[in-house]
């Protein structure tokens, strides 16, 4: 792979809530090779769960101080005043990183942040070696970007090519047309034969010609995705946009907030339960750490949708206030009372 010696590559990672980057990224770090990378991770809420999943690696080429959080704010829409001055920062270190590899909040937009390549002051010192749109399989394959799947699934069976106004399915295509590679993620959850159709509906919705890699768990070698001299700055007009001659966008259909609760008792009911309440409010996603009763480690916690995630990720450190932190987004209109209740908060 070749890298411009004037530049610093960055690689940016988008994707919908819950697809896997998080899980990638940690895959990239943990497999760089001597490469020294550095992480920024836009947040959405303020409790900075993929920030701290990345930091507790413990991974040489990627210390603690090269992952940099961006929270509460898309950072799409947040350029100027987070974005550019954390680049800086970044690049005008004695020992700048090799590699930037930037992961999106599942809300953003990754035109707008290509664009930001193209101010005076980073366009000389780095460039957009790549845009890795990372899918959530399962539920692409399971129309979670439709309001009524049914009523959608009825009409598309009339007319193929029908279009509907739906702002998750501009935000996914959206991803998907801005993307050099498409990671098609948790393909081991999928129906036996539903790869290859679905392998033609993103090819269809990103509209150009574009790589997809089939994985789960996030696994990509850093040789695929890293290294791709894309200079997506200087290929603005062929990753087109839903929101292309519009100076800004909205995200008022989505909304989190932050619960805190005290030690959990089974790992596995804890799951069941955060899955109950996922359903039952309509939640695309829990995110967090859970302090178990009588256990000395971490418990780590990611939802979507229905499905519920969890592992012990390490020890609790000695002044580490013993909790339960979860994240939960959704749709805007949450109850978020009846949330916290049903979770016990």
């Amino acid at each position: 792979m070749s890298f411009s010696a004037a530049k610093i590559p960055a690689t940016i990672v988008t994707g919908f809530l819950g697809a896997g980057k998080t899980t990638m990224v940690r895959h990239l770090l943990g497999n760089a090779h001597g490469r020294r990378l550095a992480v920024i991770v836009n947040e959405f809420g303020a409790e900075g769960v993929d920030g701290e999943t990345l930091r507790s690696c413990g991974i040489e080429d990627c210390p603690e101080e090269n992952i940099v959080e961006l929270a509460n704010g898309c950072l799409c829409c947040t350029v100027a005043d987070d974005f550019l001055p954390t680049m800086r920062a970044l690049i005008d270190r004695d020992a700048p990183p090799d590699h930037i590899v930037i992961e999106t909040s599942g809300l953003a937009l990754p035109k707008p942040l290509i664009k930001a390549f193209d101010w005076p002051e980073i366009r000389s010192r780095m460039t957009v070696d790549g845009v890795i749109a990372v899918i959530d399989g399962p539920a692409v394959a399971d129309g979670r970007f439709a309001d009524d799947l049914d009523a959608v699934e009825a009409m598309r069976a009339e007319d193929p090519s029908i279009d509907h106004d739906n702002p998750l399915q501009e935000l996914y295509e959206d991803q998907l047309m801005a993307a050099d590679i498409v990671v098609l993620n948790k393909t081991d959850l999928l129906e036996a034969g539903r790869l290859p159709g679905l392998r033609e509906e993103i090819a269809e919705a990103a509209g150009r010609p574009v790589r997809m890699i089939a994985t789960s768990e996030g696994t990509v070698d850093p040789a695929i995705v890293l290294g791709l001299d894309a200079a997506a700055e200087d290929d603005l007009a062929a990753r087109p946009s839903h929101h292309d001659g519009e100076d800004d966008h909205e995200h008022d259909d989505f909304e989190s907030f932050d619960l805190a609760m005290g030690e959990i008792g089974s790992p596995s009911a804890f799951a069941a339960r955060l899955a109950h309440v996922a359903a039952a409010h309509d939640i695309l996603r829990i995110k967090g750490f859970a302090a178990v009763a009588g256990k000395p480690m971490r418990l780590a916690v990611q939802g979507v949708g229905r499905r519920v995630n969890h592992h012990f990720d390490r020890p609790w450190a000695a002044d580490e206030r013993r909790e339960t932190r979860l994240v939960v987004i959704g749709r805007a209109g949450l109850d978020r009372i009846a949330i916290a209740e049903a979770l016990g908060s």
